[in-house]
């Protein structure tokens, strides 16, 4: 991956142009140094891009995923062994006692190190694949079994036997089955290489092993300085979303949100209908990893959220989702501790929780809220009062958190979170800054990698996911292909793709012999550009107008019915908002009084019913019909 580093003398390409970083000056601009001139120049930090000859290295693929469990586990623990030289660089005491306490070589240490250094991720530690034996267990499977089974039966038991007693169990096995006897430091380098928390569960409870292994009550989650410790976690939004084209309920939105813990600043975010989940998950770690420019330029909100990076610690509610192979693999690859929150302690996580409820009571305010309980709603009618769509309330949400959370003083810290954040970053005459944390410019790979996959054959047509075909020629290759090997029981070969849920326009299909994700297109590419949620609710359509097996056409033609009706839906509350504001000279547009033609007195009407209501264009009252009492105008329906 390619980072970009805010270090005094990096260089860097601005607009075409060689610079070397002369220093930060806030969070988001640096002062840079034109390198064929010396002049220096204010440079935004988000147009900084990699100097020529790394673009190659920004194609997204995939270097995790496709690692054997085996290979990634033993990454995982090199990384664990360098920790203590990582956290004490320089410290040749440190480096000494690693080797003696892990039994390794100096050699080796030192070329972990380097790989490590390379990338910064834990991928760089896996092995490769060899062609021949170097390398290579020299146990054959049967008594690399025997060996498991002694050290889960008689190692890790409350009866705390040692070493020596598992040796004799995996000795007498092995003669028993007139098998080679493996060598004692065999066993031992196994022992070694269990997760030290999990030997102390074992053996001596969890108590002791929380007590060992884990913060105590009040050390976690508090932070020193931002983005060491991030909370991440979901609800279920107060509040009943309508769909873009009928604008008829479609039912509350989940959220998932991290914030950091320092400053209380919100660093990520993710809203969509679907339940908690390993997508919601992931997608919300990638969008705080990644800085928040394109986010707010596609949302249309004008305003700045300059956070972004790799926490120290992510710290993460005990749910399932959260212990998935994809998220936790992905947070690996980028170097993110995760933790989670004991059960039952909900002293945990009680930041994240607490910035929940502060963003529903403001929810609470907004037309089709479900407030918190029956008690609190009472006779108020969500469903009916419903009027944000999920981009409309994404909008409102995402402006209410970095224009008036984000500047508005937090009772416990009794700072500005935005202040508080710039602070600790950038340094304060009392206290030095972290410095801009650095961050990764190759965004795709960043939400690739956090993104849900598919698995799907190929076929003459192309790829079929949820009744809509996908080409593009890279997949000429591979279609019909078989899974390898012999047998007349093969099946169709399946391969892996991803797909953004809030664009299902575009596959992108990982080729299996490069690792490359390769962007797939839909095959009738006059298709327009939708969200899932929007293609179920046109599938949905679909299958009200009585269609019994659906196809492509029959989904996409019911989309572009129901963009009709919504365009034609949106010009008709164009005019009428028109002439509702001319007649009402800046009175506030909560209700206005309308007049039936059948003669019956006039009604207030609130606008957002009356605007629900009109199914054709309202025309205004002469000014001689207007009543004395009321100055808001008379429309006739």
């Amino acid at each position: 991956m390619v980072k970009i580093e805010f270090q005094t003398g990096k260089r860097y390409l601005y607009r075409e142009h060689r610079v070397r970083l002369h220093r930060v000056l806030d969070l988001n601009l640096v002062l840079g140094e034109y390198e064929a001139t010396g002049e220096r120049v204010r440079i935004p930090v988000m147009e900084l891009k990699p100097l020529n000859g790394q673009e190659e290295l920004t194609i997204p693929k995939d270097d995790i995923f496709g690692i054997p469990e085996d290979a990634w586990n033993k990454a995982q623990r090199k990384l664990a062994i360098l920790q203590p030289i990582l956290a004490a660089r320089g410290d040749m005491a440190i480096v000494t006692e690693v080797c003696r306490a892990n039994k390794i070589g100096k050699s080796s240490i030192y070329r972990w190190l380097q790989a490590y250094e390379q990338t910064g991720s834990v991928h760089s530690l896996v092995e490769l694949p060899h062609t021949g034996g170097k390398g290579k267990t020299r146990l054959d499977a049967t008594r690399a079994a025997i060996i498991e089974e002694a050290i889960t039966t008689h190692y890790l038991t409350r009866q705390k036997k040692p070493v020596s007693e598992v040796i004799l169990e995996i000795k007498r096995q092995c003669r028993q089955d007139k098998l080679p006897v493996p060598a004692n430091s065999t066993v031992w380098r196994r022992i070694h290489q269990l997760d030290e928390e999990e030997k102390v569960r074992k053996r001596l409870g969890n108590k002791i092993a929380r007590e060992r292994h884990r913060p105590h009550r009040g050390e976690f989650p508090d932070a020193d300085y931002p983005l060491q410790v991030v909370e991440l976690d979901h609800t279920e939004v107060d509040i009943i979303l309508v769909d873009e084209v009928y604008r008829q309920p479609l039912g509350r939105p989940y959220l998932t949100m991290a914030i950091d813990v320092y400053s209380r600043m919100v660093v990520g975010l993710y809203l969509s209908f679907d339940p908690p989940g390993a997508i919601g998950t992931g997608l919300c770690i990638s969008h705080m990893l990644l800085p928040k420019k394109l986010y707010l330029s596609k949302l249309e909100v004008n305003a700045e959220w300059p956070c972004w990076g790799v926490p120290g610690v992510l710290h993460l509610d005990n749910a399932r989702e959260f212990r998935g192979g994809m998220v936790q693999r992905a947070c690996e690859k980028y170097d993110i501790r995760l933790e989670y929150r004991p059960v039952k302690t909900p002293e945990y996580g009680g930041h994240i929780e607490r910035l929940m409820g502060t963003c529903m009571r403001q929810v609470h305010t907004l037309p089709g809220t479900t407030f918190s309980n029956p008690q609190q709603r009472g006779e108020y009618n969500s469903e009916k009062m419903a009027a944000f769509t999920l981009r409309e309330f994404e909008q409102w949400l995402t402006t209410y958190i970095i224009s008036v959370y984000h500047k508005r003083v937090h009772s416990t810290t009794n700072q500005i979170p935005y202040e508080r954040f710039q602070d600790g970053i950038l340094g304060t005459p009392d206290q030095p800054g972290t410095g801009l944390p650095e961050f990764i410019y190759d965004e795709k790979q960043v939400r690739l990698d956090f993104m849900p996959a598919i698995q799907r054959s190929i076929q003459q047509n192309g790829v079929l996911i949820d009744h809509v075909h996908y080409y593009a020629d890279v997949l000429r290759s591979y279609v019909n292909r078989s899974e390898p090997g012999g047998g007349k029981q093969r099946g169709k070969q399946i391969h892996t793709f991803k797909r953004d849920p809030r664009d299902i326009s575009v596959l992108y299909f990982l080729e299996p012999e490069t690792k490359i994700y390769h962007r797939v297109p839909y095959k009738d590419t006059s298709r327009p550009k939708i969200s899932v949620w929007e293609f179920r609710a046109a599938v949905r359509h679909a299958k009200q107008q009585g269609k019994k097996k659906l196809s492509e056409d029959d989904i996409f033609t019911g989309f572009d019915q129901m963009r009709s009706m919504q365009l034609a839906a949106v010009e008709r509350t164009q005019r009428m908002t028109k002439s509702v504001r001319r007649i009402l000279r800046g009175v506030p547009l909560d209700e206005l009084a309308v007049r039936f033609q059948d003669g019956s007195p006039p009604e207030a009407v609130p606008l957002v019913e009356y605007v629900k209501s009109a199914q054709v264009p309202v025309e205004p009252l002469s000014s001689a019909n207007l009543l004395p009492f009321d100055d808001s105008g008379l429309y006739t329906l």
